[in-house]
């Protein structure tokens, strides 16, 4: 008679979790929800000098120039850290406790993370941008889960 009680609790247990892991990584805000888009004159946003513009950008973000090295899906992300959010993800914005020691030491809270969709997967994925400062004063990217990080500028 105890199996099947702890069978069931079991199952109820995992599908818990299961229903946990799910919904920890959800969208805050729903994926065809629109943004707002800075116009040029507010835009903090331009290349470092001699350095070339990306492809074509659609047209919303035409007057914005961004590194090479950042995917089309960080722009939105460098937009909505611009404007304070909000973001995608609830871990958006939080502090980044360097653990790696690949950047270089600061105190807890310097630096912060936020997500960068990885076309295809069905979890937050690999790519970061790390923001360093209040407000925000340097920028990483990491496109393999804080292996390595690429600085980057964004102009204010």
């Amino acid at each position: 008679m105890r199996r099947p009680v702890w069978i069931i609790v079991g199952l109820l247990i995992l599908g818990l979790w299961l229903w946990s892991q799910h919904y920890a990584h959800a969208p805050v805000q729903a994926p065809n929800a629109t943004s707002q888009v800075a116009g040029p004159s507010t835009s903090p946003f331009s290349l470092p000098p001699n350095e070339p513009a990306s492809s074509p950008q659609p047209a919303a973000e035409a007057a914005h120039s961004y590194p090479e090295l950042l995917p089309p899906e960080a722009h939105d992300v460098l937009e909505r850290i611009a404007r304070g959010g909000p973001f995608e993800y609830r871990q958006d914005g939080s502090v980044f406790q360097n653990r790696e020691h690949r950047l270089p030491a600061q105190p807890r809270g310097y630096y912060h993370e936020y997500t960068v969709e990885t076309p295809g997967s069905r979890d937050r994925g690999a790519r970061r941008i790390i923001t360093g400062g209040e407000p925000p004063r340097e920028y990483w990217y990491s496109d393999d889960h804080y292996r390595s990080f690429q600085p980057f500028k964004v102009s204010p």
